[in-house]
């Protein structure tokens, strides 16, 4: 097993508490988003950067992805896991985190909300140039630029059993509504009410959902369900690996009823605005694919390989960080 370089370091925890008092101090002190005005400085190229992880699988893989890339373009990194948006995103702001790996769609909502009120019309969409436009929009008054989108997509995804869909031929969300089946759905108990959820899926595919038992969203007791016949689908994620382990097999979402959450790195532009680091994360839209994050989640959550020696192995098999 190979350790972490000496550049790429977690905080220690007992560091947390006054990190966590730091950021929201900076958030009640700094200037408001009305005053901050234009941004017109150029933008910062720090040296040392702290990557914010939000403390789930994924996060901490992309984070991992992000600091040995940074290393290798000639920065000292350090990883801080800060599961709460509600703090990390502040701390971007205030230049505490440099860089997070984010969602299109969901940071945009994120952003409009925060702006607007919980109330607000959502700003992401399914299609990725609209919400990349919003979610630029959003972020540029705050002090944050967002890096170009890559291939991988972790979005909302449904799953049918592979033996249910080879009966009655369905590849895609449109076919199961055009069949007229009844449909029993696993998922979060929101899900009655999400638009991307139970309404979506009638509005948009005609889909009969006869009642959504509440298990959660791609929980292994939803998966279950679905294996064993009591239920028809589940909602999970287009990146969630365990689903052959089950027999589930996902529909594809041909009417786009879920909008567009690309991964992308977002950074303070004060300290990480520069070309070194947009080029140096660059590198991984080039090769990191949805299915790819599904593999790699599958090792740390299935096989317990620790984030940072799966992210490793994947760049050293991609040529984008030397072996060693």
């Amino acid at each position: 097993m190979r350790r972490r370089s000496p550049a790429v370091r977690f905080l220690p925890a007992l560091l947390l508490p006054a990190l966590l008092l730091l950021f929201t101090a900076a958030c009640a002190t700094g200037p408001s988003l009305e005053h901050q005005g234009a941004v017109t400085a150029p933008p910062g190229d720090s040296k040392h950067l702290t990557i914010g992880s939000a403390g789930f699988t994924e996060s901490d893989l992309l984070a991992q992805m992000y600091a040995l890339l940074l290393e290798q373009a000639g920065y000292s990194t350090r990883i801080l896991s800060v599961t709460n948006r509600e703090i990390y995103e502040p701390a971007l702001e205030s230049g505490q985190i440099d860089v997070v790996p984010e969602y299109a769609a969901t940071f945009a909502d994120w952003l409009k909300a925060k702006a607007d009120g919980a109330d607000a019309e959502p700003a992401g969409s399914p299609d990725l140039d609209t919400t990349m436009k919003a979610l630029r929009a959003l972020a540029a008054p705050r002090g944050l630029t967002v890096l170009p989108p890559g291939r991988a997509v972790d979005q909302n995804a449904f799953a049918v059993a592979a033996t249910y869909a080879a009966k009655h031929r369905l590849k895609t969300l449109g076919d199961l509504g055009r069949s007229g089946l009844p449909v029993r759905l696993a998922a979060g108990d929101e899900c009655v009410k999400r638009p991307y959820c139970e309404p979506g899926l009638k509005r948009v595919y005609g889909i009969d959902i006869t009642a959504v038992d509440p298990k959660g969203v791609g929980t292994t007791q939803a998966k279950q369900a679905v294996q064993n016949g009591q239920d028809q689908m589940v909602l999970t994620t287009t990146t969630d690996a365990t689903l052959d382990d089950f027999g589930l097999v996902l529909l594809a979402d041909d009417k786009h009823l879920q909008n567009a959450d690309y991964l992308v790195p977002v950074v303070n532009r004060a300290r990480a605005g520069g070309s070194g680091v947009r080029d140096a994360l660059g590198k991984l839209n080039t090769v990191l694919t949805t299915a790819d994050l599904a593999r790699m989640n599958e090792q740390v959550d299935s096989w317990r390989r620790l984030p940072e020696d799966v992210a490793r192995t994947y760049l050293e098999a991609k040529g984008l960080v030397p072996k060693g």
